[in-house]
């Protein structure tokens, strides 16, 4: 039997993005995966957990070791910029997650300090399908997608 990728969500605050993009991807992808949730805090790693995350861990450390196994990593762009989400992003998570091998899927979320010119305004739910969409096709060729 094949492993089942991993696939990891990071998202930090009140893990609202996070939670919906766990319940989207568990509803495409189910146990054909292993989903993981990664909080910059306790709040936002239960929510995902609630959402259908398979396990979940919270803080800088777990965000640092967890996403160099993932074969794809998805959340809002401010995952990969330090000191966003009101400072829970910190260089060294951005970084690891910049390293990190697997594939990012990031959401165009603006920031209150920065904005995405050029993107326009598309609402989160569509954003989030599309992510879970790229993403089952971009697994096509190492899972079954029903």
């Amino acid at each position: 039997m094949r492993k089942r990728p991993t696939i990891i969500v990071v998202d930090g605050l009140g893990g609202g993005i996070g939670a919906q993009l766990c319940a989207k991807i568990h509803q495409a992808l189910g146990e054909r995966i292993e989903l993981l949730g990664l909080g910059t805090n306790a709040t936002a790693t239960e929510q995902m957990l609630k959402a259908g995350a398979d396990r979940g861990a919270s803080g800088e450390n777990a965000i640092r070791v967890s996403v160099a196994i993932a074969e794809a990593i998805l959340g809002p762009i401010g995952i990969v910029l330090p000191d966003s989400m009101m400072g829970e992003i910190t260089a060294p998570m951005a970084q690891a997650i910049m390293d990190a091998r697997g594939k990012k899927i990031l959401l165009p979320v603006n920031q209150p300090h920065f904005v995405l010119a050029g993107v326009p305004a598309t609402p989160l739910a569509r954003v989030i399908d599309e992510a879970v969409a790229r993403l089952a096709s971009d697994l096509a060729d190492v899972i079954e997608i029903a």
